[in-house]
């Protein structure tokens, strides 16, 4: 009797510490954080394009946030007309290319997707680019929303 009790009281903690490895590092994963992945990879990826890397800016980290703020309220995966060249006069950029993204658990998986996307590929790879913002957004479901901003000056 003894050694079941003890038995259950060590499978109780094993699985009490298993599911906080298991959820600690979901929740530890803030919109800072994310943003710094993106970055952090876009930059991984465009070296090994022989790119040179991009530099936070912080017009075009308004420009990001203000875009993923905006997808998660709405709930929808959309590029809003016009808006880059809003960015470009605001931000003194000659152009500017923009991501967009949802549903990716980090910061490393949503540029993955974007490396394997034409489109995405080419504005994060694209030679002139030179600053870069991010936004990322969780929505009440726990849903990432994402944008991301380049700018060439």
């Amino acid at each position: 009797m003894l050694i079941s009790k003890k038995l259950t009281a060590l499978a109780t903690v094993a699985v009490s510490s298993l599911l906080l490895v298991t959820i600690s590092p979901a929740a530890a994963l803030t919109s800072s954080s994310y943003e710094k992945q993106v970055i952090s990879k876009t930059n991984v990826k465009r070296d090994a394009h022989d790119r040179v890397p991009v530099k936070a800016q912080s017009c075009a980290d308004r420009w990001a946030e203000n875009q993923a703020r905006w997808m998660a309220k709405h709930h929808k995966l959309e590029h809003r007309a016009g808006r880059l060249d809003t960015v470009m006069s605001d931000c003194g950029f000659t152009s500017a290319s923009e991501n967009i993204a949802y549903g990716y658990s980090s910061g490393k998986k949503v540029v993955n997707a974007w490396m394997n996307s034409s489109g995405h590929r080419a504005n994060l790879l694209r030679k002139s680019s030179r600053y870069v913002g991010v936004g990322a957004v969780r929505d009440s479901d726990g849903t990432w929303w994402v944008a991301q901003v380049f700018g060439a000056k």
